[in-house]
């Protein structure tokens, strides 16, 4: 099997991993509400902490992050390379934001974000997790803290990691804006002094 055919591989599986919405399954088996109608609309763990407790949100969590590694496991074994875990990360990602089986209304990914930074490049993803974690503890912020970590994750990488690569340097990158970019709407909350903390209630969207 040539080396782009199993690049393909690993990316339509990863896709495929991403896609399996964790928060929407837990909604459906435990008669929850629609994730996509209450409190800001994903799919993702902070959503469901916020509509339907600690215990779905902290399995929603550690499910979308277990997909994200599980495809990077894949991407390594089946890609044979980092080339491989970047592409499976990355996709995964996509997978998760606009997933095939849920009408592509997904989540912001930082879970799934959370498994693939320490499937490629754990040194920083460990220390941009923890900032991260910092961060939320200080601020309670998740938003906050969600995109100070993909923030540092691309410069870590960039910096120390990348050896000039532009491929790696430009994933990284890409890997961030996905995240940013599906916390527009948080970022205007927190400029206006908006944005919910942890512990706030979400109530349902009009």
């Amino acid at each position: 099997m040539s080396e782009i055919v199993r690049y393909i591989l690993v990316a339509v599986i990863s896709y495929l991993l991403g896609s399996i919405s964790v928060g929407i399954l837990l909604s459906k088996l435990t008669n929850g509400p629609d994730l996509h109608k209450v409190g800001s609309g994903s799919t993702g763990a902070s959503n469901v902490l916020r509509t339907m407790g600690v215990k779905y949100g902290v399995i929603t969590l550690f499910g979308d992050f277990a997909k994200a590694m599980l495809a990077g496991g894949i991407g390594w074994w089946l890609g044979g390379s980092l080339t491989g875990a970047m592409i499976a990360g990355l996709f995964c990602v996509l997978g998760h934001n606009w997933p095939v089986f849920f009408k592509l209304e997904g989540g912001k990914g930082v879970a799934a974000t959370c498994g693939v930074v320490l499937t490629t490049f754990p040194v920083a993803g460990v220390i941009s997790i923890l900032v991260c974690i910092a961060v939320i503890a200080i601020w309670r912020y998740i938003s906050l803290g969600s995109m100070v970590l993909v923030t540092l994750f691309a410069i870590l990488v960039s910096i120390f990691f990348a050896q000039g690569n532009i491929f790696i340097i430009l994933w990284a990158w890409v890997i961030a804006g996905l995240c940013i970019g599906r916390h527009h709407g948080n970022i205007q909350r927190l400029l206006s002094g908006t944005e919910r903390k942890i512990g706030q209630k979400e109530e349902s969207r009009n």
